[in-house]
């Protein structure tokens, strides 16, 4: 759930809970932001240059420009999280085989997007800061307070206090300046607006397992079909209040083939 300026792009959060967890005291909160990165952790500027009278630059051999494709959606079944796994770096494709969504506890999973290693960072980061909740506190963090959280790292703002309950499925979406927005269907990364073409038609609340899951592919790969930064797989994630699952990795080489032998029979009976 992190944009980091000029080299990440969003990511989105999810989460469905079984259990009805608070987020804490004012008192907790306190004592949690005492010990938060910001005072213990020093994170290096991502400019390239340095101020003031010093005028050396460090120079990119090539535009690290990057791309992905990372859904997440709400339906009547829990929340499904599917993204790509081709790893770009400008025109070259640095790894076909990323892992973009990664499993932060039993209930929570988080897509990333942007430069691989900012996201990983992050995403330890906040394993730890959840881990040491739960252990100080003898309950899990809420997604809710694990966003709160991530927005706080992200920015140097003060906190407010509060104490929210965190019933049945969240999905929430950060930004690197801290803002985060809660919904029930989000996709970032350059192949995004193929993806919601696909999601805004076709995604309803009542949509069986079966059928969320087969949106979730159609949807990624539409995008992947598109989009030259995004490709070659597709990861899929269901959570639900039992915990989460994960499909088996899919070749999306093998369903562009299938869609086309599909077409070909359709055109073919008509």
């Amino acid at each position: 759930m992190i944009e980091l300026p000029d080299r990440t792009e969003p990511r989105v959060g999810l989460q469905s809970r079984g259990n009805r967890h608070h987020l804490g005291s004012t008192r907790s909160q306190n004592d949690f932001r005492s010990r938060s990165p910001s005072s213990a952790l020093s994170i290096p500027s991502s400019t390239t240059s340095f101020s003031g009278s010093d005028k050396r630059s460090v120079l990119r051999p090539f535009p690290m420009s990057h791309g992905t494709t990372t859904l997440g959606f709400i339906f009547q079944g829990g929340v499904i999280a599917a993204a790509d796994t081709r790893a770009s770096a400008g025109g070259l494709v640095a790894c076909p085989a990323v892992h973009k969504i990664t499993p932060l506890h039993s209930h929570l999973v988080v897509t990333s997007s942007g430069s691989g290693a900012d996201c990983m960072l992050w995403e330890r980061i906040l394993a730890r800061e959840i881990r040491l909740y739960q252990l100080r506190h003898k309950r899990r963090l809420s997604i809710r307070g694990t966003a709160k959280l991530l927005s706080f790292m992200l920015q140097s703002t003060r906190i407010t206090q509060t104490g929210s309950t965190d019933y049945g499925p969240k999905l929430i979406y950060v930004c690197s300046d801290g803002a985060r927005l809660q919904g029930d269907v989000f996709s970032v990364g350059s192949g995004s607006p193929y993806a919601y073409g696909v999601l805004d038609r076709d995604l309803k609340w009542n949509l069986s397992v079966p059928e969320a899951v087969s949106l979730a592919r159609e949807a990624v790969f539409r995008a992947t079909h598109r989009d030259a930064y995004s490709g070659n797989n597709v990861d899929l994630f269901h959570i639900t209040a039992q915990g989460w699952h994960q499909r088996k990795r899919e070749d999306l080489k093998e369903e562009y083939y299938r869609k086309i032998e599909e077409i070909r029979h359709t055109n073919e009976s008509g």
